[in-house]
């Protein structure tokens, strides 16, 4: 991978925490086919530098992210995309786990409340 200006943008403005929003450059990344299976990203210290940010924020992502399954490192090797487009749902099964444990969890939302805020967000998405 050769731009990662244009794959890792972040706006430290935004409410959405800068980790979550690196993690979500990722994704997207993936979901859209700028980023494939095998794709290597850049290392922490090199991401967080070019970014202007905290290596330790650069590696929360990072840790959320190969936690998931959609990054593996290997060593000395570097950081690597591990997620293929057939791995798509199962991420987004997680995703979809991990937000219930927060909302619903953490945050007691009933279920329809869950599915009424996933529901605003994807017509915020649209209108954007």
């Amino acid at each position: 991978m050769s731009t990662t200006q244009a794959t890792f943008a972040v706006d430290t403005t935004s409410p959405v925490p800068v980790y979550e929003q690196l993690v979500q450059c990722v994704t997207n990344g993936i979901a859209s086919g700028s980023l494939e299976a095998g794709d290597r990203i850049p290392p922490v210290r090199a991401l967080a530098t070019e970014l202007g940010l905290a290596a330790g924020t650069v590696a929360k992502a990072y840790r959320t992210m190969e936690a998931s399954g959609v990054i593996e490192t290997r060593g000395r090797k570097g950081t690597f995309i591990a997620q293929s487009s057939d791995d798509r749902h199962a991420a987004a099964c997680r995703a979809a786990a991990e937000y219930l444990d927060r909302a619903a969890g953490d945050l007691n939302y009933s279920p329809e409340e869950c599915l009424q805020i996933v529901q605003r967000m994807l017509d915020q998405r649209a209108a954007d």
